[in-house]
Formats: structure tokens, C-alpha cells, sequence
């Protein structure tokens, strides 16, 4: 809803004076769109952090502490850590690892399932933690951040991609309104990086695919930029607002 507002051509005859808070979760807000709020409207976003199988929020940023591209803090009787997802030990403050949480809003398990069930949980400190697939770090105030889902990474040459970083920096790009990175099959790298963007208006017909690309290359690892860039009306999302990423996935497969 916040890039739609910016994306508006009248967004700036809006009055919203009378908003003094403005929150969410369920995809995480680019640093970039955030900026922007706080720039034209003094609005801090404050994001919050959950899954179906929290059922509720397991992380929340205070309303008067809040940071940019963060989770915020554990909430209200839950426990979390950072571990490693292979030998699952905890991880050093800052550092990067699987964001785990053990709180009275975790489900039991899966119905009828529970072989995905016992993979879902690990016993830490003699607690019942559930493995949230979320990648992330803690800094020193107790602040998490995610970094991406486990599952996205992709393999390019052996490199690590994680795609929530490379759409954090894509939504810097003064035409780009919403962009999504896939993996796509490349005969040499094995995987390499796709981005699926929605242009802004004023920028259609004006910006190029290589346009998107060259900036890319200037602005990111040379391993991270997209090599491939497709151009669509909207990404398709999620009754709560989620950007598909597994559909546009999927139809990738599909079409290699």
C-alpha cells in the first residue's frame, strides 16, 4: 500500500496529517520505499514479524523506537535466536544464521504430518523452538533482521545470492515501483539472478532492460546483479499482500 501511495502521480496533494503511525509485516519494507515515508510525510514505518505458524507476530519494533529494515524485537513472552542451520548452534550477535523462536502463539505441528513436523522444531536449552526458514542477525540491542528465505538463495558460480538484498537496492532505482528476483538457468553459472520489475509510469517506454541492468552492475557485486530483466504490469501477490515469488518462480522452471 505505501508503494502504491508513492507511486501515485498525486500523492503529493494527499493530506495525512493525521497519520501518526503507520505499521506492518508480511513482506519486509525496502530501506528505500521507507525513506521516502519518512522524507515526504515524517512517518516512521514500523514493521512487525510473524508466520502461519507463529500465528501471530514473534517480532515487532517498538512505535517510538522503530528501525529501518528490521524485525524489531521478540515479542511479549518469546523467546528467539540466530543459529546455524546446519550445525544449529547459536550464532554471535550479528552474525548471520536461521531465525528460531519458542513462544505460546507456536503452533504444535502440521496435521497428519509429522515427519515435516519434527523438522519443523529443535530443542534448545531445553525449550521447543520452531525453525522459522528466515534467514537473519541480532545486533547488540536485541534488534533482529532478516536477511531472506533459506529456500530463495541462489547459486551462482558457487556465490550465494540472496534476493531480498539485491530487491533492497533495485528499489533504489528512481524508475523501478516494485521488483522481484528469481533464479534462472545459465549455462556457464548454473544459476544466475532474473528480476522481474514493474516500471513506474513515467518510466515506461523511456528505460530499457540494459538500462536496468548497467545500473545494477554499478551499484551491486558484480555476482548479484540481475543478468536478466523482465519487464510486467504488476507482480502477482498474495491476499495479503505478499509478493508471489515462488509463482514467478515456477513459471521460470517452466519456461527453461
Amino acid at each position: 500500500m505505501v508503494i502504491d501511495l508513492l507511486a501515485s502521480p498525486n500523492f503529493a496533494s494527499f493530506d495525512l496529517s493525521s497519520l501518526v503511525y503507520i505499521g506492518g509485516g508480511g513482506a519486509a519494507m525496502p530501506q528505500a520505499v521507507a525513506q521516502r515515508l519518512w522524507e515526504q510525510y515524517g512517518l516512521r514505518f514500523a514493521e512487525g514479524y510473524g508466520l502461519t505458524e507463529t500465528a501471530a507476530p514473534s517480532h515487532s519494533n517498538p512505535p517510538d523506537a522503530t528501525k529501518q529494515q528490521c524485525l524489531g524485537v521478540p515479542f511479549l513472552s518469546t523467546d528467539a535466536r540466530v543459529i546455524d542451520p546446519l550445525t544449529l548452534q547459536e550464532m554471535p550477535q550479528g552474525e548471520q544464521g536461521e531465525i528460531i523462536m519458542c513462544g505460546p502463539q507456536n503452533f504444535s505441528g502440521y496435521w497428519k504430518l509429522p515427519e515435516a513436523t519434527a523438522a519443523a522444531f529443535i530443542e534448545l536449552d531445553g525449550k521447543r523452538f520452531f525453525r522459522s526458514g528466515d534467514l537473519g542477525r541480532v545486533d547488540e540491542q536485541g534488534y533482529f533482521f532478516i536477511t531472506d528465505r533459506l529456500k530463495r538463495m541462489i547459486n551462482a558460480s558457487g556465490f550465494k545470492v540472496w534476493p531480498a538484498e539485491v530487491e533492497a537496492l533495485m528499489f533504489k532505482h528512481p524508475a523501478i515501483q516494485e521488483a522481484c528476483i528469481i533464479s534462472t538457468r545459465d549455462a556457464y553459472r548454473g544459476e544466475t539472478v532474473k528480476a522481474v520489475v514493474v516500471l513506474r509510469a513515467g518510466a515506461k517506454g523511456t528505460t530499457s532492460e540494459d538500462d536496468i541492468i548497467n545500473w545494477c552492475k554499478d551499484n551491486m557485486a558484480a555476482y548479484k546483479y540481475p543478468r536478466v530483466v523482465q519487464f510486467v504490469d504488476a507482480l502477482p501477490k498474495s491476499g495479503s499482500g505478499k509478493v508471489m515469488w515462488r509463482m514467478l518462480q515456477e513459471a521460470e522452471i517452466g519456461r527453461a
